[in-house]
């Protein structure tokens, strides 16, 4: 514990003068339309996950995107579109408050009374958090490998006396650079929250608190799509791991992953029952945690299906639906 004090405050010392940085928070995605495919009635926001969660580092021009490829994509079809800018490491509850805070910012900035909310990884629960305390301020929730019931890698890392200390250590750190390079260095970091938040006994107490018809009961079923306070809910994700040894973060993460899950009903980090939430479009994408984003860099597996695409399809399915 000493150690990661004495290297988070080294750490908070750098100016990180030489990366570009944008405005602290919500970011705003901006381009010429080509088309209305993408026109829904209210904007769309983005949620991060965990751990490498964020909205951009960078400049929209020269930065890098979480959701690489995929905003500027819905905006040039017609979409208002947001990335909410969370801390990377804390518990969910804290998460959904500073989403909740940028939700507020969002329907000021369009005149809007509500938002449709994207959420990936630990964004799905980040996003029920809005719904169990503002669900006025919500027109659809969509959870993409959403940890909806949470994930085993948290049980795994908790249990582990030799993880745990390291894993804290490393997404401390991970957690306050992400911080410091969006030049919003007030994001709190909490590794203990986030596990807790993420683990089996952490989301069963927080669905008691803050669940929805939405989250199916076991994992060959579907939830609600329109819950009793009108809100619609989808979900889908991929069911591979290892999808491109070229692309060399992607395959060392979710090697690891793979490793600590112990079986292939996941995609590398979060288990296909745990993201079954609403009307599930698909489980079956050939992507992987990282895919699901478009990351790293938007280098894919043979025959799989284009995420930037995807995204697009679900704004047109929002916007059908009246959303």
């Amino acid at each position: 514990m000493q150690l990661k004090h004495i290297v988070l405050a080294a750490l908070s010392s750098i100016a990180f003068a030489h990366l570009p940085a944008q405005a602290a928070g919500l970011t705003q995605y901006q381009a010429k339309a080509v088309s209305n495919y993408a026109t829904t009635q209210y904007p769309l926001v983005m949620a991060h996950g965990f751990g490498l969660g964020f909205s951009r580092i960078g400049t929209q021009m020269l930065g890098l995107d979480y959701w690489y490829q995929i905003l500027p994509d819905l905006a040039r079809n017609g979409a208002t579109v947001f990335a909410a800018e969370m801390s990377a490491v804390e518990s969910t509850e804290v998460r959904g408050e500073q989403l909740l805070q940028q939700v507020d910012e969002v329907m000021a900035l369009t005149g809007k009374e509500k938002v449709n909310l994207i959420g990936h990884s630990h964004g799905g629960p980040t996003i029920q958090y809005i719904e169990g305390v503002a669900p006025e301020k919500v027109a659809s929730m969509t959870a993409v490998a959403g940890a909806m019931k949470g994930t085993k890698l948290a049980d795994v890392m908790i249990e582990s006396k030799f993880l745990d200390p390291i894993a804290e250590v490393v997404f401390g750190l991970l957690g306050k650079s992400i911080a410091l390079i969006q030049s919003n260095p007030q994001l709190s970091v909490d590794y203990e929250g986030s596990m807790q938040s993420l683990s089996t006994t952490g989301i069963i107490a927080f669905n008691a608190k803050y669940g929805s018809a939405a989250i199916p009961k076991d994992c060959n079923s579907q939830g609600q799509k329109q819950t009793a306070d009108g809100i619609y809910h989808y979900s889908w994700m991929g069911n591979q791991q290892i999808t491109n040894p070229l692309d060399v973060i992607d395959t060392s993460i979710v090697a690891l992953g793979t490793t600590l899950l112990k079986s292939k009903d996941h995609d590398g980090l979060v288990s296909l029952c745990s993201g079954r939430y609403g009307q599930v479009i698909r489980q079956d994408y050939k992507h992987n945690h990282f895919d699901e984003i478009n990351h790293f860099f938007g280098i894919q597996g043979i025959f799989a299906q284009d995420p930037v695409a995807i995204y697009r399809q679900h704004a047109n399915r929002l916007k059908l639906q009246g959303l």
